[in-house]
């Protein structure tokens, strides 16, 4: 059945679910209060299509690290402890999820959706013709840390297990693959290698898709801010917005909420609960210097949590994640550090002192599995909740919210809200 259907958010979440539900046949609307598509924690980010990326942050070896890390300015996981009961109680439930078991749970939730959201993906691609800066050389995880390396192989076994290839490799084959990690081959402990994962501009997609959408009737409403949705019984009636500083109800048939982390106040006052929190993470973006030094492969280094991407002529370095509340003041010594990781590796590949600084907020979930499905009011779907891999999920979430809202199954395994 034909819906009229607002998406709240544009951003590489909300964008991919509009593409979806107007393939569906279903007329969209988009709500979204920044000027385009992709403007905020879609704007610059790693860059990585990652399925290999599954480890939750909440893990065994989580909370030994954090205390570690606690008062550490430039940790990776960084809790700024505030007088914020949201904060204390997501940091309950996260510790809650460091269990081997629920870590297992969460791995499997992960890689089954990113496998299927990477083939989503790469369909739409090959439909459409889309281009983002993508590349499809793999993604090349390197440790210089030999505890860390060890730590990663029991992940990467049960990985492998549930269908994501991540290979172990040494650190002589991490060369042979990317010759750029050659100057310091010597400090490498070891590596893995996951052939069919991806890299792109998220952003640049972002906006792509956007305009492609539009040209296939999807109504983007930008500079719209949503204020509300009107709940009558079990249904939503409508969503109050404020556009071009007037104030109206927006009417329709069903609701999809993916405003990153501000989906969860919204949520509140329905009675929907949403254990998601800002997860405050920065990137830098740099011009390529020299093209013989620059890596081609997409690449993690585990050890400091930060991701390499070669986007066209230039390098995205990306990273880190500090749970402070909603303020997306800039720290420059956060993103310094970053530059000081990355100018130490590849001093040659990137003109590092030009180096563009950027910050967004990731609506992390303390599980790091996303919500995606029914919300507990008849009319109202959820596709929020991403953290750090809301591209690498984009295509997948949005391909199995729209079957939801159709009354299909999705082809994927995965534990759906509502069901």
């Amino acid at each position: 059945m034909r819906m009229h259907i607002a998406v709240l958010g544009a951003g590489v979440v909300g964008t991919t679910t509009a593409w979806y539900l107007r393939q569906a046949g279903h007329e969209v609307t988009v709500l979204e209060r920044q000027s385009g598509a992709g403007q905020e924690t879609s704007f610059a980010n790693g860059g990585q299509i990652s399925v290999s990326h599954a480890e939750p942050w909440a893990n065994p070896a989580a909370p030994r690290k954090i205390l570690k890390w606690l008062f550490q300015d430039d940790a990776p996981l960084l809790f700024r402890l505030r007088a914020d009961p949201r904060q204390w109680l997501w940091g309950l439930r996260f510790l809650r999820e460091c269990s081997a078991a629920r870590t297992r749970h969460n791995i499997i939730q992960i890689v089954n959706l990113g496998t299927y959201s990477r083939d989503r993906l790469q369909a739409l691609r090959a439909e459409t013709g889309i281009q983002y800066d993508q590349r499809e050389q793999g993604i090349l995880h390197f440790y210089t840390n030999p505890q860390e390396f060890e730590a990663a192989l029991g992940p990467a076994e049960l990985m492998r297990e549930f269908g994501c290839q991540r290979d172990v490799i040494s650190a002589r084959e991490a060369v042979a693959l990317e010759p750029a990690l050659g100057c310091f081959e010597s400090r490498i402990a070891g590596a893995t290698f996951t052939r069919h994962d991806e890299s792109g501009d998220a952003g640049m997609f972002t906006r792509n898709l956007a305009a492609l959408a539009a040209e296939k009737g999807v109504d983007f409403r930008y500079g719209t801010t949503v204020l509300g949705l009107n709940r009558s019984g079990d249904r939503i009636e409508g969503a109050r917005i404020i556009e071009q500083g007037r104030h109206s109800v927006l009417k329709a048939d069903a609701f999809v909420l993916s405003l990153g982390s501000y989906s969860e106040a919204l949520a509140r006052p329905l009675g929907v609960n949403l254990n998601i929190y800002p997860a405050k993470g920065y990137s830098i973006t740099v011009p390529v210097d020299d093209e013989s030094q620059a890596h081609e492969v997409s690449l993690t280094d585990d050890e400091y949590k930060l991701v390499y991407s070669r986007l066209g002529n230039r390098l995205r370095v990306a990273g880190m994640a500090e749970l402070s509340g909603y303020s997306r003041d800039l720290s420059l010594h956060r993103c310094k550090a970053i530059v000081a990781r990355a100018s130490a590796l590849f001093p040659k590949a990137g003109r590092w002192d030009e180096a563009e600084f950027w910050t967004g907020l990731r609506p992390a979930t303390p599980s790091n599995v996303p919500y995606i499905g029914r919300s507990g009011l008849r009319n109202l779907y959820l596709n929020t909740g991403h953290g750090t891999l809301g591209w690498t999920h984009s295509c997948g979430s949005a391909a199995a919210l729209a079957d939801i809202v159709d009354g299909q199954t999705p082809a994927v395994d995965f534990a759906f809200s509502g069901k």
